[in-house]
């Protein structure tokens, strides 16, 4: 998918969605209102934890491997 914020999903995937992007794009502009955003759209903290763990770590992994010069196997590439 080219563009997860105009993708034909739930609602609540939706949120989850955007929440992701948001913490990966500009962290910086997560706020309390942006996680309610998620509990609006029925996540309950345990979730919210989860999606913010998940999303936060596979950046993690890719700064890391940026770092460290790795390159995409040849079947991953575009």
């Amino acid at each position: 998918m080219a563009d997860p914020r105009s993708a034909d999903v739930p609602p609540a995937d939706q949120a989850m969605l955007d929440y992701a992007l948001t913490l990966t794009q500009a962290p910086h502009t997560v706020t309390a209102e942006t996680v309610a955003a998620l509990r609006g759209a029925g996540f309950d903290d345990r979730a919210i934890h989860d999606i913010c763990a998940v999303t936060a770590y596979y950046a993690f992994v890719n700064r890391i491997a940026d770092g460290l010069g790795v390159e995409l196997e040849e079947r991953f590439r575009p």
